[in-house]
Order: C-alpha cells, then structure tokens, then sequence
C-alpha cells in the first residue's frame, strides 16, 4: 500500500484545507531566501531543497533525490523515490505562517502543504 500512495504524495499529494492566506513567490531570490537552510517536512516524508539544484530527503523510509531549477515563475522539479522517476513538474510556490505549499501542472494541478522547519 505505502509503494501506491507515497509516490502521489511525494508527486502533488492531497489538497489540505487552507487555515491561513497562502502568498505565491514568484521569484527565485524569494524562494531561496524561505527553503534556505530548512527541512520541508509532512507525515512520512522529509526534503531538502539545495542551493545546488538539489533536492534530497527522505520519504516513508526510504531516499528521495530529485534536481529543480525556477523557471518563468515556477519551481521545476524532477524527482526519484526508490528507483522510480516520479517525472519533471512546474509548480507554483506559495507560503503562509511557516508553511510551504506547492500546486503543480504550474498551478493547475493539486496541491501539497509542507511546514517549514
């Protein structure tokens, strides 16, 4: 069951109702300046966005890796979770009160909310 439902949640996850106004950042200088040095977590999993063009972490147990860069306003990102390429996504990055919020297909698609620690 948990190899069926981590890579969905590690790809955009399921919405999460919003408590508090989410802003969009839509510039790279801003994003670096709110991941920069934290760990984006949720129940089972555990990322860290690299100066570097990384990403690494962990989710349900086991290693995340994955690259992104910014591009025209969006965070573009490629993942892989035990082996598996979990394929290359925009998304539109919004934050709101120590949370992190990612909508891929550039805003169109779902959403997954992380906090920031």
């Amino acid at each position: 069951m948990m190899r069926v439902l981590l890579p969905t949640m590690l790809a955009v996850a399921m919405a999460a109702p919003a408590a508090a106004e989410f802003r969009a950042i839509s510039d790279e200088t801003t994003f670096r300046s709110v991941v920069d040095g934290r760990t984006l977590t949720r129940p089972l999993i555990k990322l860290q966005v690299l100066p570097g063009g990384r990403i690494s972490g962990t989710g349900g147990g086991a290693e995340v890796s994955g690259s992104w860069d910014w591009k025209g306003g969006y965070f573009c990102r490629e993942l892989n979770w035990r082996g598996r390429e979990l394929g290359y996504n925009c998304q539109l990055v919004s934050v709101s009160d120590g949370k992190i919020r990612f909508t891929a297909d550039q805003g169109q698609g779902d959403s997954a909310d992380f906090r920031l620690r």
